[in-house]
């Protein structure tokens, strides 16, 4: 694409925002834009050049940046409609671009290695570009979390024509993607505010399938509802994880646990690595480990560079970070889980049982909208009732307003735990200084993450 010589981003500080702030900041284009709140990634994308500002007044967009000949203007669907900057942007004469828009635009021209699900996309793709950063050419990436290995979410290679692209259902947002090879991780039902039903979901999905290019590649999991519409010249290959019925063309097997660590072999139809332990030891990367390696193996990373990056991949922000790891003194283990559906809630559960056998298992959980909490309460609270102990906040607006009669309690009637409470986050500090814990979850796509270093500095001082 032609870069323009000026770019005002409105939503400047989510997350799949701010690696496109970082690479056109990289191609020396003047950046400017708006987000709610300030955060420690707003806090970085103004050290590193950006001019963000946090009050919705159109008198404070840059004058230079008013002249639509010479500046794109970018939004998050995640922005309402009463907005007054990009209103003002579209009085003067704007046509604003979606993020998924201009991430289609930048990437028309690159191999796109395109990951997408309802679950296991982040750490997916970020698996995958990790371990192509293993390789002598490297890749580009555009990563919906930060990657721990690096502080970033965006990766750039100039040598490499590989684009990573975490490709993201909510808003239809992937139908702008033309992948070269696309993986789907999963399918259970979300964001039924955009696609009405599971019927459109999985039509969501399909339609994603069906922007492959001539000679691309889909790898897809095991046991999904999806019928996928590629192109008839289009390979398309399964994959398996730990708990799969099915097996794929590529899956692990020969699962080795111990407290703490997981040791996995690969295969492919041409191809077997042994002895992988995963960097970051939980069952759901085993389903992950999997579909990356399949999508590196593509790209051409060598078995012994797929091992190298699975090994050292230390994991996405907010994707099972353990901030304290208990196991070895006999203290309190603290991990924080973006898992924000039910499938997540339980599959997250779930993977810590395994990896702290025979340790009681306490979670926060903060319902994430009011429509996911409507649409899918007793799925969340059956969910939850995997954890011995689950304490529920009250729900994160996000981009919504309330919904009459939707609230916390709609999940907490039916979880089964016989150690359940509701508490509202401003006595959740109060709360965890009079418990005592073996293992703490903080689960859920709101900002409790923001609260963990006080939370981590009380459950240390209990100890």
């Amino acid at each position: 694409m032609k870069l323009p010589k000026n770019i005002y981003f409105v939503g400047a500080g989510g997350i799949g925002m701010a690696n496109l702030v970082r690479y056109f900041l990289s191609k020396g284009c003047r950046i400017a834009g708006y987000d709610r709140t300030s955060t420690q990634l707003t806090d970085a994308l103004r050290e590193e050049g950006a001019d963000i500002i946090f009050n919705d007044d159109p008198e404070l967009i840059p004058a230079e940046m008013t002249d639509k000949n010479d500046t794109l203007v970018v939004y998050t669907p995640a922005v309402g409609d009463d907005n007054k900057i990009l209103t003002k942007f579209k009085d003067l004469g704007f046509s604003p671009l979606k993020r998924a828009a201009v991430l289609g635009l930048i990437t028309s021209d690159t191999d796109g290695i395109c990951i997408s699900g309802s679950h296991g996309k982040t750490t997916t793709s970020s698996m995958t570009a990790w371990i192509l950063d293993r390789t002598p050419g490297g890749c580009n990436a555009f990563l919906g979390g930060i990657l721990r290995n690096t502080g970033s979410n965006l990766m750039l290679s100039r040598g490499s024509n590989y684009s990573v692209i975490e490709a993201d259902e909510y808003d239809r947002s992937f139908h702008q993607l033309h992948p070269w090879l696309a993986v789907v991780t999963s399918t259970d039902p979300d964001h039924l505010d955009i696609y009405g039903d599971e019927a459109g979901y999985l039509e969501g999905f399909a339609h994603f399938t069906s922007l492959i290019r001539p000679g691309g590649f889909l790898i897809l999991h095991t046991g999904l509802k999806l019928t996928p519409r590629c192109g008839a010249d289009v390979t398309i290959e399964t994959y398996s994880g730990h708990d799969s019925s099915e097996k794929g063309d590529w899956f692990a097997d020969n699962i080795r646990r111990e407290p703490g660590k997981l040791t996995i072999d690969i295969h492919g139809p041409e191809i077997s690595i042994a002895d992988i332990s995963l960097g970051v030891p939980v069952e759901i990367n085993i389903d992950n480990a999997v579909a990356a390696a399949a999508a590196a193996a593509h790209a051409g990373a060598s078995p012994e560079e797929i091992k190298e990056g699975l090994e050292s991949f230390k994991g996405a922000e907010r994707r099972f970070h353990i901030w304290l790891n208990g196991i070895t003194d006999g203290k309190t283990t603290v991990i924080d889980d973006y898992a924000h559906s039910p499938a997540e809630v339980k599959a997250s559960i779930e993977s810590v049982r395994k990896l702290y056998p025979g340790k009681e298992i306490a979670v926060i959980f903060q319902p994430h909208l009011y429509t996911r909490t409507r649409d899918f309460a007793p799925d969340f609270a059956k969910a939850l009732s995997c954890a011995d102990r689950v304490i529920i906040t009250e729900i994160y607006p996000a981009r919504e307003k309330p919904i009459e009669g939707v609230d916390s309690h709609m999940v907490l009637k039916d979880v089964k735990s016989k150690n359940k409470e509701y508490c509202e986050r401003k006595n959740l500090l109060n709360l965890i200084k009079s418990s005592n814990f073996e293992v703490l979850m903080t689960l859920g796509a709101a900002d409790l993450n923001v609260m963990l270093p006080d939370i981590c500095r009380i459950v240390t001082e209990n100890n």
